[in-house]
């Protein structure tokens, strides 16, 4: 089972230096892969006084793709994660050329491509981009992707997209990108079964809901033909609760569940997750160690 850690930007700041140390640091002591998040605007909360605290203009995050290009450069081996990309909210042809440049650069195999449907109007009424329809299109645009990360030429005529005998260039290093879908919806999961290579599940604990969600899956995923065991599980987990031990006890369960890959996420805050207490670069690093540390023999 992978284990990754998430850039928590909002807490320790987002300067080279910092992000350079950062990624340096996890994958010095071993982690697997970096989670990446994105949104591109935040809305103003002094406009809209019931809108809460998600997705406003003090959230702090870098572009994925430009980011992803800088750790590149600043790492050899650990891979990167968006989790998620806001896919329907972007130029799709624009995206697969952005992910196949990324990996390249950083060597090949890298890249996983994170992909969901988002939430936040306002970031689709200001990237000009259809709020409505974005399910639906996404779909279509993973499609695109897959096809242009495969071939030099492509001919593709569909509802949302056309292309007239043209391609991308460079090619990703394998000629594809495998790409995991996020969300809990039953039309997100028929998605995964059809063309994903992995599923980002968040909305449970190990236990009998997660096992469930995880067996329908699979049973959509070998009514596609496909084989259950080529699609991967991951999930996120903090070191802001429970003692080693207990970490210990969870990493178990989700490796017994099928999890493929295990995400340390020391700020989330929605769901069945608490954030760690400190919000300095040194918390952060202190929470890395301690959580691999407790782990790292279960792998």
């Amino acid at each position: 089972m992978k284990i990754g850690i998430g850039l928590p930007f909002g807490d320790i700041g987002g300067t080279s230096a910092i992000v350079r140390e950062y990624a340096q640091t996890a994958e010095a002591m071993g982690y697997d892969h970096l989670c990446l998040t994105d949104h591109v605007l935040g809305v103003n909360v002094a406009s809209r006084p019931d809108w809460g605290n998600r997705n406003t203009s003090a959230d702090f995050f870098h572009d994925p793709f430009v980011l992803m290009g800088f750790l590149a450069a600043t790492t050899k081996v650990i891979e990167f994660s968006t989790q998620v990309l806001i896919l329907a909210q972007r130029q799709t042809v624009l995206v697969a050329k952005q992910a196949a440049s990324v990996d390249v650069l950083s060597g090949g195999g890298r890249l996983r491509l994170g992909v969901g449907i988002g939430w936040n109007e306002a970031e689709f009424i200001g990237l000009n981009e259809n709020f409505r329809n974005r399910g639906k299109r996404s779909e279509e645009q993973v499609q695109v992707m897959q096809a242009l990360w495969a071939e030099p030429h492509v001919i593709f005529n569909g509802r949302y997209h056309t292309i007239p005998d043209a391609g991308i260039n460079p090619l990703p290093v394998a000629k594809r990108i495998p790409v995991w879908f996020g969300g809990h919806m039953d039309v997100t999961l028929q998605r995964i079964a059809r063309m994903g290579d992995g599923w980002m599940m968040l909305a449970h604990p190990p236990g009998a809901a997660a096992q469930a969600e995880w067996d329908k899956l699979r049973r959509m995923v070998e009514a596609e033909g496909r084989d259950p065991a080529s699609v991967g599980l991951e999930v996120w987990t903090s070191a802001g609760e429970g003692t080693p031990d207990e970490w210990r006890t969870e990493f178990k369960q989700w490796k017994a569940l099928g999890v493929t890959h295990i995400t340390l996420n020391n700020t989330f805050t929605r769901g069945v997750r608490a954030r760690i207490a400190g919000r300095t670069m040194q918390a952060h690093l202190d929470a890395m160690r301690a959580y691999f540390d407790a782990v790292k023999d279960l792998r």
